[in-house]
């Protein structure tokens, strides 16, 4: 592992999140074709006037690639039983002064409600920690109910309220604002999950 953190692999019971790769490029179609309908309403859309996305699955990943290199993201592919099942990135990271990321997901409809995303969210929190960050936050629209009972499970507190933060489904979008330190959570962020049980509920992404 390099001195910023990547590239990691991390796996705790089925679930795993290691590195995005080119070699996910049709397991990435079948999900966001099969969750398309799911999906939508919850993802990120380009404002007039901003960066065009990327065009193609090869051109995501050289884009997040990138930022990686950079020291500015760790874009997880979350993997379930050798299958990739969705992502969870860490992105804006900001060393210096600040040590600080954010957390964004998105997992297929055929893997919802299993646990999956509070674990790999988890897993991403424990490697931010362990690579130096000291803050990690989270963004949710109010009217993602499943997203906000992800951070309830993993006890992030909310912080704030941010009108119009993000561009999301064609507008831009309220969100409530959470975010854990690592001095909130010495035992881990995986720890904590394992103690408090159970699965919690899932959306798409936590938008």
């Amino acid at each position: 592992m390099s001195a910023q953190g990547w590239p990691a692999r991390l796996t705790s019971g089925e679930v795993t999140v290691r590195p995005i790769s080119r070699h996910d490029a049709e397991e990435w179609r079948l999900a966001r074709r099969r969750s398309a309908a799911w999906l939508h309403p919850w993802d990120a859309t380009v404002p007039p006037g901003g960066d065009a996305r990327p065009t193609s699955f090869a051109a995501l990943v050289r884009r997040l690639n990138r930022s990686a290199r950079a020291g500015t993201a760790y874009p997880f592919a979350i993997e379930v039983d050798r299958h990739f099942v969705g992502q969870v990135t860490v992105s804006n990271i900001v060393r210096g002064s600040a040590l600080f990321g954010s957390i964004g997901y998105w997992i297929d409809v055929e893997y919802a409600g299993r646990g999956i995303v509070p674990r790999a969210v988890a897993l991403a929190i424990d490697h931010c920690f362990a690579s130096g960050l000291h803050r990690v936050e989270i963004a949710i629209r109010p009217e993602n109910s499943n997203s906000l009972r992800v951070v309830e499970k993993l006890d992030i507190r909310e912080i704030g309220y941010a009108p119009r933060y993000l561009h999301i489904d064609g507008a831009w979008r309220d969100h409530r604002l959470f975010a854990i330190t690592a001095e909130e959570c010495p035992e881990g962020m995986l720890a904590r999950l394992d103690a408090g049980g159970g699965a919690a509920a899932e959306s798409p992404v936590n938008r």
